[in-house]
């Protein structure tokens, strides 16, 4: 069995990894650490996961406890990352980080985002951008990933086949996309505490949203990023519009780029994210408006499973030579 280690693994997306991980042929838990929950048992913060992990509690992270760790998945904050990766990855193992310190190329561009200067900057070089429907081969041949952000990966994949094949231009590009109130975080806000979401839908972010330098660096454009709550526990829909630089048609495009792709559907429907709930499963559609010379893209992924968990699950697979597909699944929970 693969010994993993998980950061921030009370949180979330840590119980998120933990519930697929039960379901890995190959992957053990071996070190869960959640600095906020340390001494206290799984079940008493998972409760869903008691009967998979009984008699597991959390711990304070320190590096000597990697000892026999074989890889070690991270969700932290953005900033925490780049306090511990140099001591991860001078351990040799296999490294795969949701946090957002070392998606970007550059230091520059990460200080104008997020506000403070890199603390590793010349760690950049050795992390390979996760997401495998893009960066398959380079996944598969490092030791270290930065998982895609969860709005990120719905419009990137979303928008760059089309872009790719010229029938979208680079620049202009829109995308308004709603997430579940899960994609917070499970720190208690007032702006996410369940009296201010329910029965309403707002939008946040305005302008300076983080996860808009991944998608511009993935696209090679400019594009506005708008971020919606929905009063959900889960889920994305990304709606994108660029303006139409050719005839080709948009969902033919789609299709020819994902038809090998194991997580990826494309259809002629208008996804839902209800489909893609509790799954790494991708939902896509696309179609050209001639009235005003547009394609309209939308996807709808689960921002825990495919934008976080699934993700970083799917990307250590590759790293470590195992069935991509792994302890994954398209199926979603429904109703």
């Amino acid at each position: 069995m693969i010994r993993t280690a998980i950061l921030g693994a009370s949180g979330y997306v840590g119980g998120e990894l933990l519930r697929l991980i039960a379901a890995h042929p190959e992957f053990a838990p071996a070190k869960l650490f959640g600095d906020s929950k340390a001494g206290q048992p799984l079940s008493a913060v998972h409760p869903h996961l008691a009967v998979a992990y009984p008699q597991t509690d959390f711990e304070h992270f320190d590096e000597r406890a990697l000892d026999g760790i074989d890889l070690v998945f991270a969700a932290l904050p953005h900033g925490q990352s780049q306090k511990i990766a140099s001591a991860i990855l001078a351990r040799g193992v296999s490294f795969v980080d949701l946090g957002a310190d070392f998606r970007l190329d550059d230091t520059a561009t990460y200080e104008r985002w997020y506000g403070h200067a890199h603390q590793a900057p010349d760690l950049l070089s050795k992390f390979v951008y996760g997401i495998p429907e893009l960066n398959r081969d380079s996944i598969r041949n490092a030791k270290a990933v930065a998982a895609a952000g969860c709005y990120a990966t719905a419009a990137i994949l979303a928008l760059r086949p089309l872009v790719d094949s010229g029938i979208v231009e680079r620049d202009n590009l829109i995308v308004d996309a709603a997430s579940g109130v899960s994609g917070a975080g499970r720190e208690a806000k007032e702006a996410t505490a369940y009296c201010t979401v329910t029965e309403s839908f707002s939008a946040y972010g305005l302008l300076n949203h983080r996860h808009t330098a991944e998608m511009e660096m993935a696209l090679g454009g400019t594009l506005l990023f708008t971020p919606h709550l929905a009063p959900m526990s889960r889920g994305i829909l990304a709606t994108c519009y660029g303006h139409a630089a050719s005839e080709d048609d948009p969902l033919k495009i789609l299709c020819e780029a994902y038809a090998s792709e194991p997580f990826v559907q494309v259809t002629d429907q208008p996804p839902a994210t209800k489909w893609v709930a509790g799954s790494n499963g991708v939902v896509l559609t696309a179609c050209r408006d001639e009235r005003t010379g547009r394609i309209l893209a939308i996807s709808a992924i689960d921002n825990l499973g495919k934008g976080a968990a699934g993700q970083m699950i799917q990307c250590a697979n590759l790293m470590l030579g195992l069935d991509e597909t792994a302890g994954l699944t398209t199926t979603g929970v429904y109703p």
